[in-house]
């Protein structure tokens, strides 16, 4: 079964068509995810750039790096935990600023 089983029809103008498509494809979305969206108050992001995922995935390995590093020092017993640890916690915010500030809609304000 369905989890949305009511079906809206509306109508658009050709502007408004052509401008709902252009939104839609920036974002990467269904037009039924879009809209969906909208409803729920939030504007959805554009898609991020290409290389977006590229720094993202070049952060990640940092971090598992950064584990490995201190793995291996763990067992010699040769590193500052604490220091180690603020490090590998301001890279996981590092990393879930960037993922929020590039794919996270934004809530509408409304006029007036």
């Amino acid at each position: 079964m369905l989890k949305r089983s009511i079906k809206i029809t509306f109508r658009l103008n050709a502007q408004e068509c052509q401008l709902l498509k252009k939104q839609v494809k920036k974002s990467g979305l269904s037009q039924e995810s879009y809209i969906r969206t909208l409803i729920n108050g939030y504007v959805p992001k554009e898609l991020p750039p290409p290389d977006y995922y590229a720094m993202m995935k070049e952060l990640h390995a940092i971090g598992s790096n950064l584990n490995q590093i201190a793995a291996r020092a763990n067992a010699i017993g040769h590193i500052d935990r604490t220091t180690f640890q603020y490090e590998a916690n301001r890279l996981r915010k590092a990393v879930l600023d960037i993922q929020t500030a590039v794919t996270s809609p934004e809530r509408r304000v409304e006029n007036g």
